[in-house]
């Protein structure tokens, strides 16, 4: 079953690579994240895939999220930090309820996900990338080409708790591969 996964997100990068080719992004920093993000989304992806279906309900920790609620949380988030601190578009949290999707429309709802923040990446002006945005937490001023590294930590931070809870279930991670 884990090789249909991976078969299934190669068939999607792929054609995301495609429609890439069409469209090189507008600035000369998204040239250089394009590619960062690109390998940051493939390795969270591979991570979602490589936990069981049946493993997608595994906490270490009554206070943890599950497995599926890191994943979820990721996409979720991925999308509302993008509006908010990448694009500057005021937007209130809006996040599936986990428990209620199987791995395949998790999988499905990550990989939309990315697919938007790519999107911004690619088409996003210099001029916006140059304003400013002030951190909703710690109230930090910052660019928001800046915020796009915020973006790519906070997957990190959730994909990293994620590979832990592989771990944890006698799943052997991805190999990172940077």
């Amino acid at each position: 079953m884990k090789k249909v996964y991976t078969i299934l997100l190669l068939v999607c990068f792929i054609q995301t690579g495609h429609a890439q080719n069409d469209s090189i992004p507008r600035t000369e920093f998204t040239k250089m994240y394009l590619p960062v993000w690109q390998e940051a989304v493939r390795h969270c992806l591979d991570v979602a895939v490589s936990m069981p279906e049946n493993s997608y309900n595994y906490k270490p920790t009554d206070v943890s999220k599950t497995f599926a609620e890191q994943m979820v949380h990721i996409a979720a988030a991925n999308t509302l930090l993008t509006k908010r601190y990448v694009q500057g578009i005021e937007v209130k949290p809006n996040t599936p309820e986990a428990s209620k999707m199987t791995k395949n429309e998790i999988l499905d709802f990550m990989i939309k996900s990315f697919a938007y923040t790519t999107h911004v990446v690619v088409t996003i002006e210099q001029k916006q990338l140059d304003d400013s945005c002030t951190m909703y937490h710690s109230g930090t001023i910052v660019s928001r080409a800046f915020a796009l590294f915020y973006v790519q930590d906070h997957m990190a931070n959730h994909r990293a708790k994620a590979n832990l809870y592989l771990r944890m279930n006698a799943i052997e991670p991805p190999k990172y591969t940077w």
